[in-house]
């Protein structure tokens, strides 16, 4: 009998650092996972702005997201950008497989009547990547002005595995202490700060660093980077 497949929540925000929810999207739907995405009109600027990505809130469809999975990655030359920081096959780094096995199912981030609205809907986990301090200080004090938070919250309340990926420098005492309140509320604090031991040599490198640790924490199995001490 086959393993049930893993359901988890992306949710992308203004912060910089677009480049990891897409290569996290790519991963996760390639380890076979059902991911559920809600973005932030301030995370659709910043897909804009850093990876040339257009999205409709109103209805982001898999190709909006990852448009190399029908031949675009390859063919336009609008994509430049995200080839840069990706390279030329994010799905087909290292062990990963060069096929989308899991689902995406898109809620837009004021429907709080989608599934993930509700402890009643399971999941193995949700990423908020990047995390926004907005986003971060409504998770931090349970406001749930919209979706992302309100998902969040549930995760909270319901022990299971939320991630927040920061991507600020410098942090000021505000974003320390609410980063603290989610941490004491039991969210994992994931700053996207790739390391370099891995030998890395590309932004691609330093994009996976930081996915990889994400999905360790998800306990999807992946093969992104050389961890420490392991063979060449």
């Amino acid at each position: 009998m086959s393993e049930p497949r893993q359901k988890i929540v992306l949710a992308m925000t203004g912060a910089s650092g677009a480049a990891y929810a897409v290569r996290l999207l790519d991963v996760l739907l390639a380890a076979g996972c059902d991911v559920a995405v809600s973005i932030s009109p301030a995370g659709q600027a910043v897909l804009k702005q850093e990876l040339d990505l257009e999205v409709d809130l109103a209805a982001v469809a898999l190709d909006d997201l990852l448009p190399h999975t029908q031949g675009i990655y390859e063919q336009e030359a609008r994509w430049t950008s995200l080839r840069e920081v990706l390279g030329p096959s994010p799905l087909a780094c290292h062990n990963m497989p060069a096929v989308l096995r899991g689902s995406l199912t898109y809620h837009h981030h004021q429907n709080l009547f989608a599934p993930i609205a509700s402890g009643s809907s399971l999941t193995a986990g949700m990423v908020v990547a990047p995390c926004s301090g907005g986003t971060l200080s409504g998770i931090a004090h349970g406001t749930s002005a919209n979706l992302i938070q309100r998902a969040a919250d549930v995760h909270l309340k319901e022990r299971r595995k939320l991630i927040l990926v920061p991507r600020e420098t410098p942090l000021s005492l505000v974003h320390l202490d609410n980063l603290r309140k989610c941490a004491e509320a039991g969210a994992i604090v994931l700053p996207a700060a790739p390391g370099w031991y891995h030998g890395a040599r590309t932004l691609r490198d330093l994009v996976d660093f930081v996915v990889a640790r994400i999905c360790d924490q998800l306990g999807v199995k992946n093969s992104l980077m050389k961890r420490w001490g392991e063979a060449e």
